[in-house]
């Protein structure tokens, strides 16, 4: 097959109504010109969007159950540990007889694809890899050119609820995109021109939208608040940056086909305070009757009933002092269930005996499996949900620390290392967690907090691997405090990041001149039909295993 050229630019966190009606205004017209001469394709990313793992879809080409990978999280049943893991798997493209050239795509670890040449983990959010490049001294070269990348504070920035850093934020992260366009200019056209395949990704609008969503969303509880403002201009700021950098990345493809495209779409975070405070403490309470958390008097008394952290004080840090450290989980082979036995209620010790089958010698029956030796990993000791570690394994079922819904263990006997439930009663305990989850109520509206639960796709429970949870708790609305009738009141907490990613869907932009692509709306497709589209574009063969179909 003959080889063309593909521009493919990833932009992540751009939500597609908000651009739509940016580009209606006037305010992004390269992203419009694009638009107009492209086949246009909402995305749908189904349940995999809540794996978080978008980009690793994007490197692989593959779907969490071809690559048997739910989550970031990584758990271990036999030490109960848990942290978040990078990339794992070789990109789609290594085997193509195609010469790649990559600009901060996440998850694309260059000593897996011998064809690939570019600079990864600059300034990606969630880069999912260490800082790298191919040749090796291109990074050198780079840095010098560019520099470090301009606003590392604010990848990840939650300047909630200050008028001043907000505005930094937006400032910051725009003078980044405008860097981030020129480097990537200068990779594809003067140092690495010579491509069949470009992929560049802008991670801004990602960070901005979650540190800043409040400032255009009208129904957001903190839209009202003197920050929303200047949220809002940061925003609008932000859009301009990334249509610059589609204007001039477009044009200085030529010829090339272009696919400009995110896998999911954004909205208000329903997630940090439910998945990282709230279901730990519930599934706390529940399993000792007695609560861990404790909330300042002056949070409880919050008008709206969503409290605001003092300015200028991390939310991470401020954690430890609401969930106490409970100490150093045990080094040895005592089960912890023990330790505590004595320190538990009389009808709970009764019914962990009643539940505790031997164990022989407490082994776990399906250990996770090892990470590769190239995946990056980060601990997650800052989650308020990691702080419940040392009574895991004296719970029925706890929350795994969790950046999306939340994650459900059940501390499964033959599986996990201390396991108490035993496997005739899985689906039954699965069945009280949903039921105690939909008792519980958002303070603030009156709702139920749970919109639904997704299963594990493992039909085996013992086999689960260590990214998957038994139960995954899909949150209904933005939730800072949820009301138990025997359990009580657990929060208020103060929100961590006002976006999240609860948009319905990504979006693709595919434009090829004289390649018999039509401009034109053409509806929802699967969020997965990117990448063998970028494989048709290139007029290569779809490797084998890659997940999906062309767009085209």
């Amino acid at each position: 097959m003959s080889n063309r050229r593909v521009l493919a630019l990833g932009l992540d966190g751009l939500e597609i109504t908000v651009a739509e009606r940016l580009m209606a205004a006037g305010e992004m017209p390269a992203l419009a010109g694009l638009a107009a001469r492209s086949a246009r394709f909402r995305l749908d990313h189904g349940p995999a969007q809540r794996t978080g793992l978008a980009w690793e879809h994007v490197a692989s080409g593959l779907s969490p159950d071809a690559g048997r990978r739910w989550a970031a999280v990584e758990f271990d049943p036999a030490t109960y540990a848990t942290w978040q893991e990078g990339a794992r798997f070789d990109p789609w493209w290594g085997g193509l007889d195609r010469k790649v050239v990559v600009f901060d795509t996440p998850y694309v670890d260059l000593r897996r694809a011998p064809n690939t040449r570019g600079v990864v983990g600059w300034g990606a959010h969630d880069p999912g890899i260490d800082l790298d490049a191919c040749p090796h001294e291109l990074l050198a070269e780079f840095e010098t050119r560019f520099g470090k990348y301009p606003a590392p504070e604010w990848t990840y920035g939650m300047p909630f609820p200050s008028t001043a850093r907000t505005q930094t934020m937006g400032d910051a992260l725009a003078r980044a995109l405008d860097v981030r366009t020129e480097a990537a200019r200068w990779l594809a056209t003067e140092r690495l021109g010579d491509w069949d395949l470009f992929v560049a990704v802008a991670g801004e609008a990602h960070g901005a939208m979650e540190g800043l969503w409040h400032g255009l969303d009208p129904s957001h509880p903190h839209h009202a608040h003197p920050s929303a403002p200047a949220a809002g201009e940061a925003l609008l700021a932000l859009h301009r940056a990334l249509d610059r950098m589609v204007g001039e990345l477009v044009a200085a493809a030529g010829d090339a086909a272009v696919v400009a495209f995110t896998m999911g779409g954004m909205g208000p975070n329903h997630s940090d305070v439910s998945s990282m405070v709230l279901l730990p403490e519930l599934l706390y309470r529940h399993a000792f009757g007695r609560p861990l958390l404790a909330v300042p008097s002056e949070w409880s008394a919050a008008p709206g009933g969503v409290p605001i952290l003092e300015e200028g004080k991390p939310w991470a840090r401020t954690s430890r002092e609401w969930v106490p450290d409970p100490g150093t989980p045990e080094s040895g082979r005592t089960s912890p269930l023990r330790a505590l036995a004595g320190k538990l209620p009389s009808p709970l010790r009764s019914a962990l005996r009643e539940l505790r089958p031997a164990s022989g010698n407490g082994r776990p029956r399906h250990p996770s499996s090892p990470a590769t030796a190239s995946a990056a990993r980060q601990g997650l000791g800052w989650q308020p949900a990691a702080r419940y570690r040392p009574f895991w394994s004296a719970m029925p079922a706890f929350a795994l620390p969790s950046f999306y819904d939340g994650r459900i263990r059940i501390n499964l006997a033959g599986r996990e290392r201390d396991g108490i439930v035993p496997a005739a009663r899985y689906e039954e305990t699965l069945a009280g967690l949903e039921t105690l989850l939909r008792e519980c109520r958002n303070p603030r509206t009156g709702e139920p907090v749970v919109e639904f639960f997704e299963r594990a796709s493992t039909r085996d429970p013992l086999a689960l691997s260590g990214s998957e949870a038994d139960l995954l708790v899909i949150w209904r609305g933005v939730v800072a405090a949820l009301e138990h009738p025997q359990l009580g009141l657990i929060g208020p907490v103060p929100l961590r990041r006002t976006g999240g990613h609860t948009g319905p869907h990504g979006m693709a932009f595919v434009a090829s001149p004289g390649r018999g692509v039509v401009p034109g709306d053409r509806g929802v497709r699967s969020s997965f039909d990117v990448v063998p589209t970028l494989v048709d574009l290139m007029g290569a063969a779809a490797p084998a295993g890659v997940t999906g179909a062309s767009l085209i």
